[in-house]
């Protein structure tokens, strides 16, 4: 009973409105971040079939490539231009992008000569959405089809000995993963996979430096107020208090950690679909949908799966809370907490920047150790390592990460048992404060 009231008091320690609030505003925005990505990218590819065009040549041949663009399916706008003051132009006829073909085009045509085409483009941002499609590419590679069906039929060739050119070869995808085959691009798979094993990432390191941060300041607090000492005279064993403390932050952590899945969920679904609805046939190639090659390539997640990841995600945020209570006993100010931030820190950021580059199993083998060494490791590559079936190495890490926790535990549990948690202190060869309090007593 006595733990349980522990627990309560340490869970309404934590949960405070401004973390609610901020849980709330982070899968809000979250969610609109989605939202905006799905319409920016639906705009992106909708600019693909408007085209601005100019004809300075006009003559049969250049009205013959308007008409084979507006057929294609293209939204033409023809206007009249002049001069070369290129920024004028577009504002003169409201575009921003725009193809000229300029005078004697058909003339160097029939000549055998190669002709111009000036594409003229807008570029008000440096973001990549804004610049994700350039309507000047279709238009212009529209033409060159054209042109080039106009010379084939000049040289008695075909319609089919014309598309024979064009497209010479006819290229069927096929992707293998071990024994199982899919016909589908390899391209179309890994956008897939990117766009779900990006999350599991993300959301490890938010937990590992939100758990961190939570638990080492409860402690460092609560040193420096006094008010652990007077908890820790209390007729309750330490490893209540202790185990308390640490059940409460798991609680919290796992809250954030469904409150950021569904979030950056929400957000990555909404980019994927936008992109697989507006731009299937565009720039990919597939035979089947993306899900049922996922599924016949064995690279779905069953939800025994998903308990094996939630069961090492866990493990890594206990090792992360057993090493911040005995990081939070050694900060004499809530400054000092900051500072003691960066090893976690540093361990946590090189596996989650290596796991967003490579595949950390492709690694030369020194370097594999050395990173795999790290325990966070493993809950970074853990859906990758599941999804290939590389589940020696996912319960050799979820093993290790288990040696790693009992290890830390039994160091902040000889921490928290004795006095040391009260005077210890990470200062540098100058006397602690709480070592100059009781002195002075």
């Amino acid at each position: 009973m006595k733990f349980f009231n522990l627990l309560k008091k340490e869970l309404g320690e934590l949960i405070t409105p401004q973390t609610i609030l901020s849980l709330v505003a982070i899968s809000m925005m979250l969610m609109m971040m989605g939202k905006l990505m799905t319409n920016t990218i639906k705009e992106a590819v909708k600019n693909e079939y408007k085209i601005t065009m100019s004809d300075r040549d006009n003559t049969d041949f250049t009205q013959k490539l308007a008409e084979a663009l507006e057929k294609s399916g293209a939204t033409l706008k023809m206007v009249d231009t002049s001069g070369d003051d290129y920024s004028a132009i577009l504002k003169d006829v409201d575009a921003e992008a725009l193809v000229i073909i300029p005078e004697g085009f058909t003339e160097k045509l029939e000549k055998g000569e190669r002709p111009e085409i000036i594409s003229v483009s807008a570029m008000k941002s440096a973001a990549a959405m804004s610049n994700v499609m350039n309507s000047n590419s279709g238009a212009i590679e529209l033409i060159s089809q054209c042109i080039s069906s106009t010379f084939a039929s000049k040289a008695g060739l075909t319609a089919e000995q014309v598309e024979l050119l064009q497209v010479p070869v006819e290229v069927t995808d096929q992707t293998v993963v071990k024994d199982k085959s899919a016909p589908i691009s390899s391209t179309s798979v890994m956008s897939s996979i990117m766009m779900k094993n990006m999350i599991l990432p993300i959301i490890v390191f938010l937990l590992i430096m939100l758990t961190s941060n939570m638990l080492m300041t409860a402690i460092s607090t609560e040193k420096i107020d006094k008010t652990l000492e007077t908890l820790l005279s209390t007729p309750v064993s330490r490893t209540s208090i202790l185990s308390a403390k640490m059940l409460a932050a798991a609680i919290i952590a796992l809250i954030n950690a469904v409150v950021y899945m569904v979030g950056f969920s929400s957000f990555m679904s909404g980019t994927k679909e936008s992109l697989s609805e507006e731009m299937s046939g565009q720039l990919i190639t597939q035979y089947i949908s993306v899900d049922e090659a996922l599924d016949r390539l064995g690279l779905t997640l069953g939800i025994t799966d998903y308990i094996l990841v939630g069961a090492q995600l866990f493990l890594t945020i206990m090792i992360c809370l057993s090493v911040s209570l005995m990081l939070g006993a050694l900060v004499n100010d809530t400054k000092q907490s900051q500072t003691m931030m960066m090893p976690l820190m540093i361990l946590a950021m090189v596996p989650y920047i290596i796991s967003m580059m490579a595949d950390i199993n492709t690694l030369p083998t020194a370097i594999r150790m050395v990173v795999y060494a790290i325990p966070f490791t493993h809950t970074f590559s853990a859906m990758n390592n599941i999804m290939f079936g590389n589940y020696a190495i996912f319960f050799g890490g979820l093993a290790y990460q288990f040696i790693v926790f009992v290890i830390c535990m039994f160091f902040a549990l000889r921490l928290f048992k004795s006095d040391k948690i009260l005077t210890a202190s990470l200062n540098f060869g100058q006397k602690s404060k709480f070592k100059k309090h009781d002195d002075n007593e």
